[in-house]
């Protein structure tokens, strides 16, 4: 805390005086002293001066100083003596008294009088004491005096309140008031204080605060109170006195209601009060505080200090002052280093008390702790946080946990974090190692949120704080870096490039540290490895600078060497950096980062640095069809994303164009002649062009050469040719190449329009009858031509999809249709390949092992993995085919130790849509399709105009987005929001499995930010509740035609299963979209309200200005109404997550969540379909979730409950083997389990949740849940003995599981009220404990079957339960005692019997069971007994939790 004596000025001042003073005198000579003694010494005959000289002190005139010529405590003892041993005592006091008065009438005497006397003494005897007290001072040390003495100086003072300080800069007020501070004695300690707050009274002001600062060394500790009081109430009278009264009040000992009564004032006042008051203030304030009423004045403090407004205007002045210039001299200098200094001050006060005082330091964390709304947070909250964050290090976790949860709450975002720093910056300065640990921790975080805030605390650091500061986050974000966490190493990069951007050259002072991430590439992802080289390049290539050429250096030597690789996870760091590098050093000159700083285009010697580095890149890998590709690919990302100077874009463009053209395209006319295996055609040209005018994409015979070459001809083909055209690198130079020609066109693709039109030379596809007799190289032929096709398809539609012509339009869905009948003729030919390894279409793989293929059935497993884990491509030799990169599968059967191959478990599904999902999993194969491919969405009814050969309208053709075509992109969109906008934890991730491998297929989509998607989703909302509503509309109309059975043969089903695949799509879609946790942040409600009022208006036209609870309620309205078309159990599903996702961001939603529940409860009484629920764990889980959320939003689950277990099992029980329900269809025998599972959980969870009766609560709330706890015994009762039924291992498990937990249950929850209301409710308690008897009797049995089975699974469950229910017996015997009825309670004997009630015999003798018999009988007599005595009614209580005992005792 600030010392009370450090705000004090007027003690400085005269300590400066009195020092001052001796420095004046000290220099005279003793020999000088002692020839001017004579002439300076008072001579007159008065009592005061004999007396005085008598004593040992020699009175001096003018400005010499009084002579004492014995020791201080000598003169006072022999003056004392001497007055009172004179034979006129006490008049001499009164003569002595008046000589002071006559001499002291003389202002120089006067002076001398206050100021510090000279000694005499030899320096021997001076040694002991260096400073010798004045005149006064030393006569107000005798008792008989210094009243006296007092009252001379209090009539002497006001002659001088009012003059200015002399020339020598002495204040004769402030001498006279120092004379009365710690004096070792006060004689009349009242008047004294009567007379010195009188004299503060009507001093002026600069005195009336030295005054009052003084008080604390004049009064004595009786006075404190009197003067606290007074003091208080001149607060309230004169506020210019407030910082002197609070210093003077901190140092009194005063009553604590008065402390806080002006803790309270002070409080009021805090918002009127200048900055410079504002230290001693919070001081005050914070001194008060006790550890009873901390939390309260700490959440009062904080709320009511509103320290921005005046902070702001401090900095806002100096960071003004700096713009002019230096040499002038601003006139308010001062003021604004005092304000600077204020502010320092103020914080040292806080920082003080939360590290000397714990309460205060809990208290300040949890006044921010329970700050109720997210609007009432501040800057300060934040600030003060790091602070106490910063000095106790006891609290470092707990302050975490505060963070983390302020975080998820939206309480502090990123506009309040730049805040914080901006305002209390040179507070936080200095807390810089403190934060960076604080970002530290939270970067290791699984929540999004709270990493994205660490990432805040790296940045604003870096951005605030000085040069160490810079360099200490640097090194952290290296280290996170190179941790090999995945999401750090994400994090710590984005964080590099926005510092690149926000300050490059206090960056570049820092890459030495950044360059050595270099060493780690190999440990990165492709996307990483983006990111670091994007970096690095930034800071060597964006200004000519000497010192960025030793990065220039290292990373070239770095992108040769990998290039040079033949690993190709090596080669692919080497195209992917140096292309990045290429981006950089080629940006547009209109880029404020640039190179050319305002140029238009490239200089000459770097153009020639550009070419020759692209063109390493080419040679580099130009033998390697998936090193081409991937280069292709690297390139065309470059291009969608960043400008580049003009004369590097030309010449990219005039090298595509041509290579692509004399590798890929070929005259229509000229179908080439060869020995190919097939016929070759061209086929699916959409233009009727005469037989020499058009071009074809030379395919087939592209193929057939590369497979000819991997038969051995390989090198030959090299050695002529000098270069490998192989059709992988077809779709991705075609990408390169559009890209490049829309750069170029500004978005116009009217010079490579003929590829969307023009044929493929192939051959007839559909395989017919002649696939049996085909061999397998012929099959692998055709499966790798149809996957090229279609890549080639899916590249052409990535292109031409964004072009606004209706005739391109339709030429697109044209292809989109060719994509559908492809993929349907491919899954008949994978059917009967097994073996076949499909060509890569996604090349930037962390490997890629480039090798000829083989056929081996071994390789075609691992193959298999490859496409459907990690989408790697793997070596086809013997000798490496189990690699390390082997994982387990995406689909179903990753836990299957046997690795089926494709074939085998394509052949297991006979649906269409089971073969269509497991093609879109092979995201590595299939080119991926852009998002801007969606807006067809938007297309109805699309005309496309045939032309004749003269360009005449020969006829029209109305082409439209049909079912199997919206299913294809539904599916694709479904898939990219599940990646993107999905949350890790929400998505299952196999075992073994890495995040790396949920991304394979998805690096396009992964260059944008999750908000673009959002923003790209929200857009096609409208068009997808058009397809979502026609969808609704078939489904209607089927309905009302066939009574909603379809089961006729043919088209209809076909058309029936993809209309409803398309609906659970849209459904899964819209829950993904509004999942999104990014909707949380402050930055996309915007894009949330833009989201719920396309679905408004989807009901009616909006009303203009609707908040966003309205909304929300519409749109929830308008998508319920679709539950009466769901055509399947999984699309039902998914709008009720739909609709609790809504719910979830509603604020009034107790009508919602009834109306869920009741969705829900239809869903679950509905038939569905049959062939709806197939033999795999899939559907079970979805009925589970279904029931789950039933019973979650229903008003009474225990009422719920008692109706399915009441009412709908019996139905069951009653009826055929293979029935249901017929209140509750959903419930058959197969799914019995899973409805026991989910009603047991929610009892369990329900009763967990209802709190412990005390004894203070009403009889009504007693009565309460006394009736709820009846409830929820008799449901349970009612489960436990289905087991008598359903007997199975699952359902035993469930039993034993959950029965274990409800019985906890009981004893925490329900034995307390039982406790307090078993005299009042004497029956009431006996019933409950008689039906819970019953209960856990069967759980008994249920132990012994267990025991008896031997099964493990079930008898793990056993221990426990037993230890819960001998637990259950103490805690009733606990309760009979405290009710006075301990002599009901009595132990007995159970047998061990079977879920029947079979007695289960043991290897005890038949003699101990014959006891155990009449055991058991004679509870029962006590127990009927019992029944009609009031005592021995608590004994059947008693003998209940008795049975339970002894039977572990028995079955033990």
């Amino acid at each position: 805390m600030i010392s009370q004596r450090r705000l004090s000025k007027s003690e400085n001042k005269e300590s400066l005086t009195e020092d001052a003073s001796n420095a004046r005198k000290q220099p005279l000579s003793r020999k000088t002293k002692k020839s001017r003694v004579q002439n300076e010494v008072e001579e007159n005959d008065s009592v005061f001066l004999k007396l005085l000289k008598t004593s040992g002190i020699i009175l001096k005139t003018k400005e010499s100083q009084n002579q004492l010529v014995v020791d201080q405590i000598v003169f006072q003892k022999k003056l004392f003596q001497i007055l009172r041993k004179h034979p006129s005592y006490p008049k001499i006091i009164e003569e002595f008294i008046s000589g002071l008065e006559s001499y002291i009438e003389d202002q120089d005497n006067f002076r001398n009088c206050l100021l510090s006397c000279e000694r005499l003494q030899d320096e021997e005897a001076s040694m002991g004491t260096s400073y010798s007290k004045s005149l006064i001072k030393l006569l107000l040390g005798i008792d008989i005096l210094q009243p006296a003495v007092i009252k001379t100086l209090f009539e002497k003072l006001p002659e001088f309140l009012f003059q200015s300080v002399n020339s020598d800069g002495i204040s004769v007020p402030r001498l006279i008031i120092s004379q009365l501070k710690w004096l070792d004695r006060i004689v009349d300690g009242r008047d004294l204080t009567t007379k010195v707050m009188q004299l503060i009274s009507v001093a002026p002001e600069n005195l009336q605060h030295d005054f009052i600062t003084s008080l604390p060394e004049i009064l004595g500790d009786a006075q404190h109170a009197d003067v606290g009081k007074e003091l208080s109430d001149l607060l309230k009278e004169n506020t210019s006195l407030t910082v002197p009264i609070l210093d003077v009040l901190s140092s009194l000992r005063l009553d604590p209601k008065l402390l806080s009564k002006v803790r309270q004032l002070m409080m009021d006042k805090l918002s009127s009060v200048k900055l410079d008051d504002l230290p001693v203030i919070i001081k005050f304030i914070l001194h008060s505080v006790t550890a009873t009423d901390a939390l309260e004045v700490i959440s009062e403090l904080r709320e009511k200090l509103d320290l921005q407004h005046f902070i702001l205007p401090v900095w806002l002045h100096a960071s003004q002052s700096k713009l002019k210039n230096k040499g002038q001299i601003s006139f308010s200098g001062n003021q604004e280093n005092s304000g600077q200094d204020s502010v320092f001050l103020l914080f040292d006060v806080i920082k003080s008390a939360v590290r000397y005082e714990k309460t205060i330091s809990e208290a300040w964390v949890k006044a921010i702790e329970h700050i109720p709304s997210v609007s009432e947070h501040k800057t300060f909250d934040l600030a003060m946080l790091i602070i106490v964050y910063s000095t106790n290090a006891q609290t470092k976790k707990y302050i975490e946990r505060v963070l983390r949860n302020k975080i998820r709450s939206g309480c502090f975002e990123e506009e309040l974090l730049h805040s914080a720093f901006y305002i209390h910056y040179f507070v936080l300065k200095d807390l810089c190692p403190s934060i960076l640990s604080l970002a530290q921790n939270l970067l290791h975080s699984l929540d999004q949120s709270i990493i994205l805030f660490g990432s805040l605390l790296y940045k604003y650091a870096f951005k605030f704080f000085d040069t160490y500061c810079q360099q200490e986050a640097i090194g952290a974000l290296v280290t996170h870096v190179c941790s090999g966490n995945e999401a750090e190493v994400d994090t710590a990069l984005d964080v590099l490039l926005e510092l690149v951007v926000l300050n490059l050259s206090a960056m570049r002072l820092n890459a030495v540290f950044v360059k050595g991430i270099l060493d780690y590439l190999d440990k990165m992802s492709p996307q990483q490895i983006r990111k670091l080289f994007s970096i690095l390049s930034t800071l060597a290539f964006s200004k000519q600078h000497e010192g960025s050429s030793h990065i220039q250096d290292d990373m070239h030597l770095v992108v040769r060497k990998q290039l040079s690789s033949t690993i190709f996870k090596y080669k692919l760091i080497g195209i992917i950096g140096a292309v990045t590098m290429a981006g950089i050093m080629a940006a547009d000159g209109s880029r404020s980062s640039s190179l050319t700083q305002g140029k238009t285009d490239l200089s000459n010697e770097q153009y020639t640095q550009v070419t020759s580095l692209l063109q390493l890149v080419h040679s580099c890998t130009e033998q390697s069809p998936q090193a081409s590709a991937l280069y292709y690919d690297e390139f065309a990302n470059l291009l969608q994303k960043r400008k580049l100077a003009p004369k590097v874009l030309e010449w990219v463009g005039q090298t595509i164009l041509n290579d692509f053209q004399d590798s890929f395209v070929v005259d229509l006319c000229a179908v080439p002649n060869g020995d190919y295996p097939f016929p070759v055609k061209a086929l699916y040209e959409l233009e009727e062009y005469s037989s020499c005018d058009g071009i074809a994409v030379n395919l087939l015979p592209l193929l057939f050469s590369q497979d000819f070459a991997k038969d051995g001809s390989r090198m030959t083909s090299q050695d002529s040719d000098h270069k490998l055209v192989s059709p992988l690198c077809l779709p991705p130079y075609f990408r390169l190449l559009r890209l490049c020609v829309a750069r170029q066109h500004n978005g116009n693709l009217e010079e490579i329009d003929g590829l969307l039109d023009c044929p493929i030379f192939l051959t007839d596809l559909e395989p017919g009858e002649r696939l049996e007799s085909m061999s397998v190289k012929e099959r692998s032929f055709m499966c790798s031509l149809i996957y090229l096709t279609l890549n080639w398809f899916r590249e052409v539609v990535n292109a031409f999809c964004g072009q606004t012509s209706p005739e391109m339009t339709g030429k697109v869905l044209t292809r989109l249709k060719h994509i559908v009948e492809l993929q349907r003729i491919l899954e008949k030919y994978l059917a009967v390949t097994p073996d076949y390894v499909p060509p890569l279409a996604t090349f930037d793989l962390e490997t890629v092992d480039v090798i000829p293929h083989t056929s081996t059935a071994v390789s075609a497993k691992i193959r298999k993995q490859g496409m459907t884990g990690r989408g790697r491509k793997r070596k086809r030799d013997g000798n490496k085919t189990f690699s390390h990169d082997t994982l387990s599968k995406e689909d179903g059967s990753e836990c299957d130790p046997i690795l089926h191959d494709r074939g085998q478990l394509e052949k297991e599904f006979k649906g269409k849509e089971e073969k269509t999902v497991a093609l879109q999993n092979n995201h590595a194969f299939f080119r991926e399709l852009d998002m801007e491919v969606f807006s067809v969405l938007h297309c109805g009814l699309v005309t496309k105009v045939i032309l004749d050969s003269e360009m005449h309208t020969e006829a029209t053709e109305v082409v439209q987005l049909q079912p199997p075509e919206l299913l294809f992109l539904l599916e694709d969109l479904s898939q990219k929001v599940e990646n993107m906008l999905t949350p890790p934890v929400g998505r299952r991730i196999p075992f073994l499995k890495s995040k790396g491998s949920q991304n394979i297929g998805f690096s396009h989509l992964h260059q944008r930010s999750e908000h673009e998607i959002a923003r790209c989703i929200v857009q096609l909302l409208t068009p997808m509740c058009n397809h979502l509503e026609n969808v609704h509309n078939y489904f209607q109309c089927l309905t009302a035609e066939n009574h909603g059975i379809v089961d006729e043969p043919g088209l209809q089903v076909e058309e029936y299963h993809l209309m409803s695949s398309c609906y659970q799509r849209i459904l899964q879609i819209f829950h993904g979209l509004f999942a999104w946790s990014g909707f949380l942040q402050p930055e996309n409600q915007n894009l949330l309200h833009l989201a719920f009022e396309i679905l408004t208006n989807r009901l009616n036209q909006r009303e203009p200005d609707q908040s966003l609870e309205e909304l929300l309620t519409q749109s929830f309205h308008y998508l319920q109404n679709f539950h009466h078309s769901i055509p399947s159990f999984q699309s039902a599903l998914y709008l009720l997550r739909l609709l609790m996702v809504i719910l979830e961001k509603s604020t009034a939603s107790d009508q919602k969540k009834e109306k869920i529940a009741s969705l829900a409860r239809q869903f679950l009484c509905r038939v569905w379909l049959s062939g709806e629920r197939e033999k795999s764990s899939t559907p079970n889980d979805q009925l589970q979730a279904l029931l789950g959320i039933y019973l979650e939003h229903t008003d009474s689950v225990l009422k719920a409950i008692e109706e399915i277990a009441g009412v709908c099992v019996p139905e069951l029980i009653n009826s055929s083997k293979d029935a249901s329900s017929s209140t509750f269809p959903t419930l058959t025998r197969h799914t019995f389990v899973i409805f026991f599972r989910v009603m047991m959980a929610e009892l369990e969870k329900t009763v967990r949740g209802l709190q412990a009766g005390t004894a203070a609560d009403s009889q009504k709330i007693h009565e309460e849940k006394l009736l709820y706890w009846n409830m929820a015994v008799r449901d349970f009762s009612i489960l436990i003995n289905l087991i008598k039924v359903f007997d199975s291992r699952p359902v035993l498990h469930v039993c034993l599981k959950y029965g274990r937990l409800f019985v906890e249950a009981f004893l925490k929850q329900c034995m307390p009220l039982l406790d307090f209301s078993f005299r009042k409710h004497r029956e009431d308690v006996l019933s409950l404990l008689e039906t819970f008897q019953l209960n856990t009797r069967l759980l008994q049995h249920l132990c012994g079957h267990s025991k008896i089975h031997q099964d493990m699974k079930l008898t793990e469950h056993v221990p426990l339960l037993k230890k819960t229910l001998e637990l259950l017996v103490c805690r009733v015997k606990a309760m009979l005692i405290l009710n006075n009825c301990r002599e009901a309670f009595w132990l007995g004997n159970l047998k061990n019997r079977d879920l029947q009630g079979e007695e289960i015999i043991s290897q005890v003798s038949q003699e101990i069971t014959a006891d155990e018999s009449e055991d058991d009988t004679s509870s029962l007599v006590s127990k009927s007994k019992a029944m009609e005595v009031d005592e021995e009614g608590e004994a059947s209580d008693g003998e209940k939790e008795q049975d339970s005992d002894d039977s572990d005792a028995e079955t033990d």
